[in-house]
């Protein structure tokens, strides 16, 4: 199965924003930020893809997910949040649904197709983590959890791809692990709005507080 096609939509605002059950606050002493699937490292050629090239370029989301993911990146540096890069394998032949996506071989730097269209993530830089992930769930076969323990956080900042499958399921198994998640809702993104959306009422109503890209860099300010 090939990567599906996205469609255009504007990224959720405060306005648009579920309300949050969860309690907890963010405390940049305690958390981590993951950057989940942007595929940084990968070198797109002939029939490969790019998880990013199934967005209509130069729109939103995918100009607001770059921007959004890039502002919490600088943030966490700025605030002393560890940062995590998830990214999968060259090839996951053992992945079902929209999750089954070919990869092209590693590459260091940018990863930039062919045509240019796509505006990739920066390479992980030193001091930062990068785990790989074959499932969507960034904690399945990785060592992200021990990352955490490690650096002493039990926070987790997550955006990237996709809301409803990578970032909802990845939020999930943090809470059901005693680590707090929260859901950066315009530094996600997804096929289509209704999914987006799906993703962030699901995350909001049962395991993660969610905000805005602006409201979360404020709140690590406080």
């Amino acid at each position: 199965m090939g990567l599906p096609t996205a469609e255009r939509y504007a990224m959720p605002d405060e306005d648009t924003l579920p309300r949050s059950l969860a309690p907890w606050e963010i405390d940049p002493g305690r958390a981590a930020l993951l950057i989940h699937d942007m595929q940084h490292h990968l070198l797109i050629h002939d029939m490969q893809h790019h998880l990013l090239q199934v967005f209509p370029p130069r729109v939103s989301p995918l100009v607001d997910l770059v921007a959004n993911v890039a502002r919490l990146r600088a943030a966490a540096h700025r605030f002393g949040v560890p940062v995590v890069f998830s990214a999968e394998p060259p090839t996951s032949p053992d992945r079902r649904g929209p999750a089954l996506r070919p990869a092209g071989p590693p590459e260091d730097g940018v990863a930039t197709p062919p045509d240019g269209r796509i505006a990739a993530t920066p390479a992980p830089s030193l001091g930062e983590h990068v785990i790989t992930n074959t499932r969507d769930n960034a904690f399945l076969r990785s060592h992200l959890e021990r990352i955490l323990r490690i650096s002493g956080r039990d926070q987790l900042i997550v955006c990237g791809l996709f809301a409803h499958s990578g970032v909802l399921l990845t939020a999930a198994d943090a809470y059901m692990n005693d680590t707090r998640p929260f859901v950066v809702a315009d530094a996600v993104a997804d096929v289509s709005a209704e999914e987006h959306a799906l993703a962030l009422r699901w995350s909001a109503a049962r395991e993660a507080v969610v905000r805005t890209t602006t409201t979360l860099i404020d709140e690590l300010e406080l």
